[in-house]
């Protein structure tokens, strides 16, 4: 069976990105595949959505995956390098690869994960960097709220 593309996998991600940019939110957009490229589950940012600073872009498509009887063949695709938050999230489930569209507006525990043994695949997608460095931009209180920085 060939590999899944991942910019195709990132497709998906940077449509919730979207999506929660819409709606007012930060525009990070995570998906989570099994490794044949199925969908388990989708979803975005939504902390300023619903007011839950627990909504992240991944948690958030670890959820609508549902429960799973194992992780490890398991894909999380994310518009930006997962937060230390979001980082243990695949550490405690074993999700065993990460696909980053960018890890130039936050680096987060995208080292920490490689060290770890996940396979990390950073494509620095020019509009995944271009998308959350407008945001930032025109919202930092929101973006540091965000990332836990004062």
């Amino acid at each position: 069976m060939p590999e899944p593309d991942p910019h195709q996998l990132l497709s998906i991600a940077i449509e919730e990105a979207r999506i929660g940019l819409t709606e007012g939110g930060v525009p990070i957009g995570a998906a989570l595949f099994k490794s044949d490229a199925t969908l388990l589950g989708r979803g975005h940012n939504r902390r300023v959505q619903d007011g839950d600073p627990s909504v992240h872009g991944e948690t958030d498509a670890f959820r609508n995956a549902g429960r799973q009887r194992s992780y490890r063949d398991t894909i999380m695709v994310t518009t930006l390098a997962p937060c230390w938050y979001c980082s243990g999230l695949v550490r405690q489930f074993g999700i065993g690869t990460v696909i980053v569209g960018e890890s130039v507006n936050f680096e987060g525990g995208v080292e920490w994960l490689r060290e770890n043994g996940i396979e990390i695949i950073d494509l620095s997608s020019d509009e995944c960097i271009a998308m959350l460095r407008e945001y930032i931009t025109a919202n930092p209180d929101v973006w540091n709220e965000d990332i836990g920085e004062d």
